[in-house]
């Protein structure tokens, strides 16, 4: 495993577990935790990876490790992108070297990586409900711990997140709820209940109880200056019930959480404290470092960088994205159409709306970390007439099955999914992975699934998505395709057909998606015939027939899972058609694929020019 080169300040080198943090006196913490930030800045620079987050919870993962005695307490982190702090002071500070490349430390809490990480939170909003079945796991064993979920706002727009409250609000036994109120989610956090949470601290009431109690201590300065300080930081003290009380919550705060000499006093009182607890601290994304505090979504996921620096522009034009291509392909029909509508949820930067949210505000609905009430929401549009577009990375549609089948596929309503982040995605892991939407949708009837090979062919086949009268799935990977050029029209291609792309002998290769030109490459030197499929369904089953009786074998190739995907699909027409030869079906395995290099993972995996080619010689004794 690579070992992190930067020699780690004097206090952080000596704690090497919770166990070492505690055994330090208080007064050194302050100082720990600027080393923590440094330490956790510098190391970031060098591999990339989430900063903003986790810049603001330096000061809270210090004292919930001071006060809790992890791991038998029980921290669940929600969202798992905020993390590295923790992972520092849980024994894994050597190993930042290795951030999320393939076989180090994974961006997120890992239970297989550490006692430490109890519950792996790499999707949002789930920590309340995880948290509330470890604490009940305590009280039904007779164990005397507290279980701890550390969940943000942006976390908090999520219907799950309101489940668990209610149902935790009614149970008898050691939680504690921490709301890491930073005002900031990946993209600004929406919605009602954000805008309660600033109305608590500028509310009528709180107003007014400030200017009384301004008024009576003006005379006298050391108690002013007093009660400047709590106003900073326990507003919340002046505020009246609030919503978490109604759910049953002794609610606490809102305080500093870059305040130790308040974290600590207030999270040791808790302890104390019996049923559910609810405490609401106030953070900043990018604490300490001015750049990230200027601009945290810069800042939330950069790739290597001079800290002195900062980012810097890139010296030349990078190849357009598939993200880029979708938010371009939005705006253009948005204005020839104006049925359209753009739905995202919570994902705005990283799903390409910014542009279409600038043009098109009132037909732009960001709804939050609530994935079921988008898709839901752009059934209610499409029942009105209206072309609604869900904006969703693959693995988030996930969290909206039954609302796609219920709601969307029953009633044939013609709703585009623009599915990003299809296929493997690096990085960010088994997690954010795309690897099931051709299996779990191929499933449902009147969904239809396009799989462009390219930047211009996603660009029309979103036009030939926009075009029908039921559901379509448009799903495309991350990053960059291989720099096509895109066409500006918007013209659409032929609905559930594919096309031949290389005429070979003896083996054709179906490709569903882009890994059609690492297959355009293994069958250049195979001899091997090439069909660029382009749709998972409607299968195009002409074609289909037609290749098979004209070969010897047939492979198929997707970067989705195997089992149940594009490539079972290929089997059950030719089973139907009555036909019979060798099929080699290439894609994902059976298997959780974990962070890593994209292009290493693809190698590994058999997916590349080089793999593909491989597996054919191999499957059918080709020369």
């Amino acid at each position: 495993m690579p070992h992190n080169p930067t020699l780690s300040p004097p206090l952080l080198a000596s704690v090497n577990a919770p166990q070492d943090l505690r055994r330090l006196p208080r007064a050194q913490l302050r100082a720990l935790a600027d080393e923590l930030r440094s330490y956790l800045l510098e190391s970031v620079a060098k591999t990339g990876g989430h900063l903003s987050s986790n810049l603001g919870t330096v000061e809270l993962s210090v004292a919930l490790h001071y006060v809790f005695q992890t791991p038998e307490d029980r921290i669940v982190w929600d969202v798992g992108h905020q993390t590295y702090p923790h992972k520092i002071l849980t024994g894994r500070r050597d190993r930042m070297a290795s951030l999320r490349q393939l076989g180090g430390l994974s961006g997120f809490p890992q239970r297989a990586e550490s006692e430490f990480d109890t519950f792996g939170t790499a999707h949002s909003s789930t920590s309340i409900s995880a948290a509330l079945g470890m604490a009940m796991a305590a009280k039904i064993k007779g164990e005397d711990r507290y279980s701890v979920a550390v969940i943000g706002d942006g976390a908090l727009t999520a219907g799950m997140a309101f489940e668990a409250l209610n149902n935790a609000g009614v149970a008898d036994c050691r939680l504690l709820v921490i709301l890491n109120d930073n005002d900031m989610s990946i993209s600004p956090p929406v919605g009602a209940l954000n805008r309660y949470l600033a109305q608590l601290m500028s509310g009528q009431f709180y107003a007014k109880a400030k200017n009384v109690g301004k008024s009576v201590l003006k005379g006298a300065p050391p108690l002013f200056e007093l009660a400047k300080r709590i106003e900073e930081h326990a507003k919340g003290m002046v505020v009246p019930a609030t919503l978490f009380e109604k759910f049953g919550f002794n609610y606490i705060g809102p305080i500093d959480g870059h305040d130790l000499d308040s974290l600590i006093p207030t999270l040791e009182n808790i302890k104390q404290l019996e049923g559910p607890q609810f405490l609401h601290v106030v953070t900043k994304k990018g604490q300490g470092y001015k750049l990230a505090e200027a601009d945290p979504v810069a800042y939330h996921g950069p790739g290597k960088f001079d800290p002195a620096v900062g980012l810097l522009k890139p010296t030349h034009a990078p190849k357009q994205t598939f993200t880029q291509v979708f938010g371009q392909w939005l705006c253009d029909m948005a204005e020839k159409d104006p049925r359209l509508v753009g739905i995202t949820p919570a994902m705005r930067e990283g799903s390409g709306l910014v542009e279409f949210e600038a043009r098109f505000p009132e037909r732009y609905f960001d709804v939050g970390i609530a994935e079921q009430h988008a898709v839901t929401f752009a059934a209610g549009l499409a029942c009105e007439g209206l072309k609604p577009v869900v904006a969703i990375y693959s693995t988030f549609l996930q969290r909206a099955y039954d609302q796609l089948i219920h709601d969307v596929a029953i009633q044939n309503l013609p709703v585009v999914f623009a599915l990003d982040r299809a296929g493997l995605v690096g990085a960010d892991g088994a997690t954010h992975a795309g690897a099931y939407d051709i299996v779990f949708l191929r499933c449902i009837p009147n969904v239809s699934i396009a799989c462009p090979a390219d930047e211009n062919e996603c660009r029309q086949l979103l036009s030939t998505a926009f075009a029908q009268n039921h559901p379509v799935a448009v799903r495309y990977p991350r990053g960059a395709g291989v720099g096509v050029a895109v066409r500006s029209d918007l013209n659409a291609l032929a609905f559930g057909k594919g096309e031949i792309r290389l005429q070979g002998k003896e083996i054709v290769i179906l490709v569903f998606g882009s890994l059609l030109y690492p297959a355009m490459e293994a069958a250049k030197a195979l001899g091997a015939s090439v069909v660029n499929m382009r749709w998972a369904k409607p299968l195009d089953t002409e074609l289909l027939i037609q290749v098979a009786q004209n070969h010897t074998a047939l492979v198929t190739v997707e970067d989705g899972a195997i089992m149940g995907g594009a490539g079972s699909a290929v089997l059950e027409a030719l089973q139907a058609a009555g036909l019979v030869l060798p099929v080699l079906q290439l894609g994902l395995p059976d298997a959780f694929i974990e962070h890593g290099d994209p292009s290493a993972l693809m190698a590994s995996l058999g997916l590349d020019a080089q793999g593909i080619q491989a597996s054919i010689r191999s499957r059918f004794a080709v020369n």
